[in-house]
């Protein structure tokens, strides 16, 4: 499933083709939505908004198309003129005179209005979400400490917590922070709880900026000079099973952890809490 920044970066793409022109064609594949696509076309399209994992299109005169690609949604910005063929189901059309946007293969789209869009069962749960720029530090610690007799490795995972974070971000942010997935908040020191925090928001943003590198710019840097594979050196642990790790060298394990695959560094060394070796 697209993470937080690879949905903000599709809202980019989106946005810069798409956002404030009027709206040609709407098509919903949904035969519960077809009655709103006469009422959509000929609105112009005021924003393309990232809530986490979700995009919601914002029309003029008050109503939202919610989408949520779930696993197996895809998202395609194209021409007018060159629509992609993909081996997929259409499920979401938006047109503009120049430009168009297809999702395929995602089942959680519907219309809004205002007083729906406040009550929306997914999105008045979510967390403060982790790529937006008015999220801070201080935001997080107080959603961990709400949460904090729960395992870290479940919690990342659950939107409420903070919106945006999946899997591959999970093992990265543990890394990051130096912290075992299996402790809980309530586990941490006041400074390891303000590491994590910092970790939360910085690996999902620099994950963003470079387009889903997690590794810092340094050894991104050197990475790149080495001629290693962008695939290979993406991220410090996460699908590294059996590598090296980037700080220690210790070969990396996976392991499953509230359902879902995790990567860790055995070479971390813990008194208690407190990190002795290697800073993942």
């Amino acid at each position: 499933m697209p993470e937080g920044p690879e949905v903000r970066r599709q809202a980019d793409r989106i946005r810069k083709a798409m956002e404030g022109r009027r709206l040609d064609r709407v098509t919903f594949a949904a035969v519960r939505l077809q009655d709103w696509q006469p009422e959509l076309s000929g609105r112009r399209l005021l924003s393309v908004d990232p809530r986490g994992k979700a995009i919601l299109f914002r029309f003029e005169g008050g109503l939202t198309i919610y989408t949520h690609g779930q696993l197996m949604g895809r998202w395609r910005v194209f021409a007018i003129g060159r629509e992609p063929s993909l081996h997929r189901s259409l499920r979401l059309g938006l047109e503009t005179a120049l430009h168009g946007v297809h999702l395929y293969s995602a089942f959680d789209i519907d219309v809004l209005d205002d007083q729906e869009l406040v009550h929306h069962p997914f999105l008045t749960r979510l967390g403060p979400d982790v790529l937006d720029d008015t999220t801070t530090p201080e935001d997080i610690r107080q959603q961990l400490r709400r949460f904090a007799r729960r395992s870290l490795a479940a919690l990342l995972l659950d939107q409420r917590l903070a919106a945006g974070i999946g899997n591959y971000l999970r093992s990265e942010i543990l890394f990051e922070a130096g912290i075992r997935p299996e402790l809980r908040p309530v586990d941490l020191s006041a400074q390891r709880l303000d590491r994590l925090a910092q970790a939360i928001l910085d690996v999902p943003r620099r994950s963003y900026r470079t387009g889903g590198i997690t590794v810092d710019n340094e050894l991104a840097a050197l990475q790149r000079r080495e001629g290693v594979p962008r695939r290979r050196m993406r991220h410090f642990v996460f699908n590294r099973s059996e590598e090296p790790c980037r700080r220690c060298g210790t070969p990396i394990e996976r392991g499953e952890l509230s359902g879902r695959r995790i990567y860790v560094c055995p070479g971390a060394k813990f008194s208690g809490e407190r990190l002795l070796r290697c800073d993942g």
